[in-house]
């Protein structure tokens, strides 16, 4: 049994969560294009009848421009650390950024192979992508190039295949019935967060949090209730709409994803205070799991 984690790093917006969603095959992480959108460290539990393989989503390494966004750099390096595999994704659709040689160069002292994965290859044409691998080619000496559309499933086959080649063989390290490392109400409330960066523009900061305050399952339904902390008063009205529209419609989107996700009815409750009104910056790090609580 080939077994062993395999971390994703990149840039934001380069197809992370996407890739990792595409492998398992169910929407276990929330995408947008939005900068910040995966914050916490997701694990992916993959099985099939010869592997087991840990996918390790992290948020998006990108240029600092508050504490929150040092903290997220932060988790995406040392998450490195104790994995197999690197999987560096690239967007292959905008070409080689100072991003990407910014997180490369960071990477490539790391005594673990490193795979290079040109993602959105539907986006470019052969000649392009061609000219890309030859240009990453000259800047690191990567185990395995792999070209994928990780939306269109485009290679996903071969990325697993050849990904089982560098692992070793062990027993599996969790249950097949594992999927991920979060909690359900993790899950209900980044849902809401996904379907908040899906339906508001950049007045909306990525800084917003979303913390499940009630989970109760019974045998037919699940009783979800979620906080939406913001951090103005001017917020909370662009987040409820008019006359409570927008925040319905988060709603709406939202219970249909975790009827999905959960295979059950669920009643779902949102509302949205401001951080002077709910807990103070630092108590809102630890719930974001970016702080020890001390």
């Amino acid at each position: 049994m080939k077994v062993g984690f395999v971390s994703l790093i990149g840039r934001p917006n380069v197809g992370k969560s996407t890739l990792m969603n595409s492998i398992l095959g169910v929407k276990l992480a929330i995408t947008s294009d939005k900068v910040g959108t995966t914050r916490n460290i997701i694990n992916g539990i993959y099985n099939d009848q010869d592997s087991q393989i840990i996918f390790v989503d992290t948020p998006g390494i990108h240029k600092p421009i508050n504490k929150l966004d040092s903290m997220l750099n932060k988790k995406s390096y040392t998450n490195t650390d104790g994995v197999d595999l690197i999987l560096f994704l690239v967007d292959g659709s905008t070409g080689i950024g100072r991003g990407d040689k910014f997180i490369l160069d960071k990477i490539k002292n790391e005594e673990i192979p490193v795979f290079l994965v040109i993602n959105k290859i539907d986006k470019i044409k052969k000649e392009k992508l061609i000219k890309l691998i030859d240009d990453f080619k000259n800047m690191y000496d990567f185990k395995e190039i792999i070209p994928i559309s990780a939306l269109e499933k485009n290679n996903i086959e071969e990325l697993k295949k050849v990904i089982k080649k560098y692992l070793s063989e062990q027993d599996k390290i969790f249950s097949e019935e594992e999927l991920t490392n979060v909690s359900q109400k993790f899950i209900a409330s980044e849902t809401i967060r996904e379907k908040l960066l899906e339906l508001t523009n950049n007045e909306i900061p990525h800084t917003i949090t979303c913390y499940t305050e009630n989970f109760k399952e019974k045998k037919n339904i699940i009783n979800i209730s979620v906080l939406i902390v913001v951090e103005r008063e001017n917020l909370k009205k662009i987040i409820i709409g008019k006359r409570g529209s927008l925040l319905k419609e988060v709603g709406i989107r939202a219970r249909k994803d975790l009827e999905s996700f959960f295979g059950k009815k669920v009643f779902l409750e949102t509302y949205v205070k401001t951080m002077k009104n709910w807990r103070d910056e630092e108590k809102l790090l630890i719930e974001l799991g970016l702080k020890e609580d001390e």
